[in-house]
């Protein structure tokens, strides 16, 4: 899988410029949209284009390898299982599960007086 750095590049060029840069100062600069740049940072293994990549390399004056490392896999699996309070793999806590009966069938029904 494919991790992109980019909040460490944001927390990295604040501590240079000495002030906070927000994801829309680097959608601003960068040409790369702001709910893109989001989903690099919360969505795992997100699927970037190779022009968004240039646009930031391009604004944070950096090698691609700055940007984006590779995490295999198991890695990944891992650290997740680390991070969640749930101990079985994300696959078993996704399957379907059965919808709990909601609260109108808890509630019985009394005749009006």
């Amino acid at each position: 899988m494919i991790r992109f750095r980019l909040t460490e590049l944001l927390a990295e060029r604040s501590f240079k410029s000495g002030q906070r840069i927000e994801l829309q100062d680097v959608a601003e600069g960068s040409g790369v949209h702001r709910t893109t740049l989001s989903r690099m940072i919360n969505v795992r293994g997100y699927n970037l284009t190779v022009n968004n990549l240039d646009a930031l390399c391009r604004f944070f004056g950096c090698q691609l390898r700055e940007i984006a490392e590779y995490v295999a896999d198991e890695d990944v699996a891992g650290e997740a299982r680390k991070l969640s309070r749930d101990a079985r793999p994300v696959a078993e806590r996704t399957q379907t599960k059965a919808k709990a009966p909601g609260l109108k069938s808890k509630l019985k029904k009394r005749p009006l007086a």
